[in-house]
């Protein structure tokens, strides 16, 4: 086959061109997320417990699971949105763990898997319509379950749906789950190959995401189509530490 970009990627990530991680340096690893602004607004989420699940099985979920592009006008609840989040990056438990060179290291096990528990994300969102959140752009904390508030604007959803590639249905989902790579907590322990594994972690979250929206009477797709430099500029990112990898919309479907 030519030689290209794609090739060359997976030649120069393969275990002998891989350069020395920190972790085997003796360099502490990066935090679970990145900071937060002080000062910025938090929004408590409801316990994913909270939500009353309707008697559905996984055998139908995985059934009925396909993309959706039309959302009616039906907003989601908080609650719908906190399961969402739990069911995609919900953090299960916070531990410490000695590696193999003697440094104790915090983990968290969430409900989705990620190489060497690494779980290298940070979920954005782009609120259009859910109920008691003014629409805008948002992050999760994983680690507390709550949102920060990035930037309150109406017109959000329809500047991010410019953003990748004029999806202007985009705007009509009651919102978008922006997953970001937080590069630092991969290549810690992976380095060249973490590239890697940051794309296949972001298919396991986004399936979670797929069965979950299923599971509350809501459709979801996974967007791969964006420019990358408009949306990383969108969301305050650099674009090479930090960079959205994937996202993906939910709403009520509407009904054909």
């Amino acid at each position: 086959m030519k030689e290209n970009i794609g090739i060359e990627f997976f030649e120069k990530t393969k275990y002998h061109h891989l350069s020395e991680p920190d972790q085997l340096k003796g360099i502490e690893a990066p935090p679970l997320e990145p900071p937060y602004e002080k000062g910025q607004k938090l929004v408590k989420l409801p316990s994913p417990d909270t939500i009353t699940l309707p008697d559905y099985s996984f055998k139908r979920a995985i059934e009925q699971r396909r993309s959706h592009r039309s959302f009616s006008k039906q907003s989601l609840s908080i609650e719908e949105l906190a399961y969402l989040l739990w069911c995609t990056q919900g953090v299960k438990k916070i531990s410490s763990v000695q590696d193999s060179t003697g440094r104790v290291t915090e983990r968290t096990i969430r409900t989705v898997p990620s190489a060497g528990g690494r779980h290298a994300f940070v979920t954005y969102l782009g609120i259009n319509n859910v109920e008691g959140l003014t629409p805008g752009l948002y992050r999760y904390v994983a680690p507390e379950h709550k949102l920060a508030e990035i930037r309150l604007d109406d017109s959000f959803g329809k500047v991010l749906a410019q953003a990748c590639v004029n999806q202007t249905w985009m705007a009509k989902a009651a919102t978008v789950f922006l997953w970001v790579a937080n590069t630092p907590r991969m290549a810690w322990r992976y380095v060249e190959r973490g590239y890697r594994y940051m794309l296949l972690d972001a298919g396991h979250v986004c399936q979670n995401l797929y069965l979950a929206a299923e599971s509350i009477g809501c459709g979801a797709c996974g967007i791969g189509a964006y420019d990358d430099d408009a949306v990383n500029e969108l969301l305050g990112l650099d674009g090479v530490e930090r960079f959205m990898i994937y996202a993906g919309t939910v709403g009520k479907r509407e009904e054909s």
